[in-house]
């Protein structure tokens, strides 16, 4: 049995009987796709908890590689193993000058996971720099294409979480670029952070270290805190639903989504329940930010799913509004 603790960000002990080593397109193709076992995906394990012991073959993607392939004088293609490191991409874009991805720095996790979760952080969202993917259709051991429109890209989620889950290997991924960035300044804190350091004409290295300060003052790091970042998705109501909360909690934040329906940030329905910062045994809810469902040490995964259980019951009867877990249970 291997024991996946380290590939966890929660840090919770699980054991798997088979653990692969994903660095190329070969390593796919020499699988034995027939086990009854079947096959679970993993990347960075930033954004999974895992409850139990894991049966299924578990493929690790560690393909690696970032490239352009394709420029001009307004944008560049870069072609980016699924394996890398999100934030290191970020980084790598940076240092090149290109645009797009400032947004989302320091999200953890892997490029190849970026795309199914749809990640998405301060007004900008993967699909918004999104050009296509590369991967393989394990049952049918083929490599295929998907654009944009194919992956079905929706607030934190893509085809590669429903029909596709745990049979398509993504192993490429291609981002579009800007020579010439527009910049996303108005969403969160981003504005004030940067007026903080008296920036009046930001760069894209300005706004990821602003982006990389509110993280880090609000985050835990999961190398010292287990956790996987946001465990729920933020809340997607209805205009009548919302209109009928407004009148009991005229408070309540919340972003309009689109003519008919209002986003509620969920860290703040959770605050309102009480949970912020509270801790039963070695989990808690996160003393900075309720969104994020932590292991103090020796947690067991269905410990933390308990507590987050227990948290969408409480949100439920407070407010009617039933949350979402953004992170994969296992």
């Amino acid at each position: 049995m291997i024991s996946l603790k380290p590939y966890n960000t929660f840090r919770v002990e699980s054991f798997a009987s088979n653990l692969m080593h994903i660095h190329s397109e070969e390593d796919l193709f020499r699988l034995d796709m027939n086990s009854s076992a079947g096959i679970k995906i993993l990347g960075g394990g930033s954004n999974i908890l895992l409850t139990g012991n894991i049966p299924e073959t578990i493929l690790r993607n560690e393909i690696k590689g970032v490239e352009i392939i394709e420029e001009n004088q307004e944008f560049a293609t870069i072609k980016v193993g699924a394996g890398e490191k999100w934030h290191e991409v970020v980084l790598w874009a940076l240092n090149h000058e290109l645009g797009g991805l400032e947004n989302l720095s320091l999200i953890p996790g892997s490029a190849g996971a970026a795309p199914v979760q749809n990640i998405g952080a301060y007004g900008v969202e993967l699909k918004d720099v999104f050009s296509k993917l590369e991967g393989i259709s394990l049952p049918e051991k083929k490599i295929k294409f998907y654009t944009k429109e194919e992956c079905q890209f929706s607030y934190r989620n893509s085809i590669f979480k429903s029909v596709l889950r745990e049979s398509f290997f993504i192993t490429k991924v291609y981002l579009k670029l800007s020579k010439h960035p527009q910049l996303h300044l108005t969403y969160g804190t981003i504005h004030s952070e940067l007026a903080k350091k008296n920036i009046q004409n930001p760069t894209i290295h300005d706004v990821s270290a602003a982006v990389v300060a509110i993280r880090t003052a609000k985050l835990p790091d999961p190398a010292k805190l287990g956790n996987a970042g946001s465990f729920f998705k933020n809340s997607i109501i209805s205009m009548e639903q919302f209109h009928d909360l407004k009148m009991k909690f005229p408070e309540m934040p919340f972003f309009e989504e689109d003519d008919w329906h209002v986003k509620i940030p969920s860290g703040w329905l959770i605050e309102q329940c009480g949970w912020k910062g509270k801790r039963i045994g070695d989990t808690g809810c996160y003393e900075k930010q309720a969104l994020v469902l932590v292991n103090y040490g020796n947690a067991k995964g269905a410990e933390l799913l308990q507590l987050a259980e227990n948290i969408i019951a409480s949100v439920k009867e407070k407010f009617g509004i039933i949350l979402s877990p953004e992170v994969n249970i296992w």
